[in-house]
């Protein structure tokens, strides 16, 4: 395979920190406190839109608000407090070494992916990086892999693959016509990701590099 799309979070970097902070910060402006941030992981994926709506209960009004309050300490804070995973810069030299085209296909604002990947010094690896906008359009993961496609002129798709840690992204592949490869080091563990239909299933950053190589 030679392109390979990438998820961000969960894939790439951890942004545990930064998303749960910051959707407490949106969650307290509605007057909904939580027991701990840990219990907001599950939303480190889906469009926030969507997290606010179905985790919440929010209308599509008060989930606008709701990304909107979250931004406020995204943008200038949370972004940043992110972690690169242990190895993902040797897996990703090592990709690129072997010919593979690497393209980021996130859910997440295409211009804060750009800022994130540049701020640790990742973004050389890559190709091309897309994402969502910020009004709610092109947010969904099967949207941002037909746009990364599109983009790149992409028509082989028995020569691309996805590369995430939740059920989304496989979900979003396989609506595209991809195989997906799931992640363990994230945030999906095996049986979602096995459940949604991932073609292969790498425990660590180096699995994921070493089966990528050998495909």
């Amino acid at each position: 395979m030679k392109y390979i799309l990438l998820d961000l979070d969960g894939t790439i970097t951890n942004p545990a920190e930064g998303i749960t902070k910051c959707f407490e910060y949106a969650l307290n402006h509605f007057g909904i406190k939580v027991e701990s941030r840990a219990e907001l992981e599950q939303f480190i994926g889906p469009p926030l839109r969507k997290s606010f709506m179905d985790g919440f209960g929010f209308d599509e009004e008060k989930a606008e608000l709701a990304v909107a309050k979250y931004r406020e300490r995204f943008i200038p804070t949370g972004m940043f407090e992110n972690v690169v995973y242990a190895g993902m810069e040797h897996a990703l030299k090592t990709l690129k070494d072997a010919g593979k085209v690497l393209i980021v296909a996130t859910s997440k604002p295409e211009h804060m992916a750009k800022k994130i990947l540049a701020h640790f010094g990742l973004d050389v690896y890559f190709d091309d990086i897309c994402g969502s906008n910020d009004d709610a359009s092109r947010n969904e993961k099967d949207e941002v892999i037909r746009y990364a496609l599109e983009k790149q002129g992409i028509t082989a798709l028995s020569d691309v693959l996805m590369v995430g840690d939740r059920k989304f992204d496989v979900i979003g592949a396989a609506k595209c016509g991809l195989k997906c490869m799931g992640v363990l080091y994230g945030f999906g563990d095996r049986e979602e990701l096995e459940t949604a239909g991932a073609a292969y299933i790498a425990e660590t950053v180096e699995d994921m590099a070493r089966i990528i190589v050998s495909l």
